[in-house]
């Protein structure tokens, strides 16, 4: 063979090789599989942010292999967002003096249209009686709320919106929905609806083992 023969040879080997190469690979590379290898992206062409929870899970992983993390996934994300949004300062609230909790009692108030007991606002907010007892005498001493005791037991005090408190809420609403807009934009709209209804399946399936509010 001459060296004309050989070269020819090895040009038409390197083309054979490039035509059998998957896409995205280079020609006689290794495909790249494992932990080096690059994650699939999703959505729109970006990978999602990293979160905390990511990193708790491949800790336990490397101490226990064999585990199966899915729950704590779920479960562990939704404590740590939860978390997070309580610690985080709504502005809308702050700007009125109110915290969470308490724009909770009043929005209870208002949304329902009529008087409630304190253990009723207990069980719609998902909160302690001595809690709710405590943000109760806040709220009154700002003249947002009054009680009147029951007419047939004295034991049994009765809450309702002072007109002042019925137009904080009503003044704070629009602003605090757009505030929490806000905190949710960087997720797309279509997303959203998709999330609100899986976590409206998981809450209907707590509520339904571990206790209902009253509507």
């Amino acid at each position: 063979m001459t060296a004309a023969h050989g070269r020819a040879a090895k040009a038409a080997a390197g083309r054979d090789t490039a035509r059998r190469a998957p896409a995205g690979e280079t020609p006689g590379e290794t495909p790249r599989s494992g932990p080096g290898a690059a994650e699939p992206v999703s959505g729109a062409g970006a990978a999602a942010p990293v979160d905390t929870m990511g990193v708790v899970v491949r800790q336990w992983q490397s101490v226990h292999p064999g585990i199966d993390t899915g729950p704590m996934e779920i479960i562990g994300r939704i404590n740590r967002s939860a978390a997070l949004l309580q610690q985080a300062e709504d502005a809308p609230l702050r700007r009125a003096g109110l915290t969470r909790p308490e724009f909770d009692v009043l929005g209870t108030l208002r949304r329902t249209g009529h008087e409630l007991t304190p253990s009723e606002i207990a069980r719609e907010t998902f909160s302690s009686g001595a809690a709710v007892t405590k943000r109760l005498k806040q709220l009154t001493g700002r003249g947002l709320v009054e009680r009147r005791g029951d007419t047939r037991d004295r034991r049994v005090a009765h809450v309702r919106l002072t007109d002042e408190g019925r137009d904080l809420v009503d003044g704070i609403l629009p602003d605090q929905l757009a505030y929490e807009a806000a905190v949710l934009s960087g997720i797309d709209p279509g997303r959203q609806r998709e999330l609100a209804v899986l976590l409206g399946e998981l809450l209907g399936r707590l509520e339904g083992s571990l206790g209902r509010p009253r509507v």
